[in-house]
């Protein structure tokens, strides 16, 4: 199970090193906003699956350290 991860994890890697720096903002506002409403619907009633918020969490660290990457480089 956990290589499969792994595959879904290069290959989000990989597709977040393809985006512009337009685009990599525009996804990164689009998951913070899923987020904020996802918390404020967890606040309300709890969700179902709760593993969400830490795949948007971690999605979006990603995008921020391919970002910083770029602009390092």
């Amino acid at each position: 199970m956990q290589s499969c991860y792994k595959e879904d994890y290069f290959m989000k890697m990989m597709e977040i090193r393809k985006m512009s720096k337009e685009e990599m903002e525009a996804k990164m506002k689009d998951l913070r906003e899923e987020l904020g409403n996802l918390v404020f619907q967890h606040k309300i009633r709890p969700l179902e699956d709760t593993s969400k918020l830490k795949k948007i969490r971690k999605d979006i660290a990603r995008i921020e350290t391919i970002a910083s990457e770029t602009t390092a480089a």
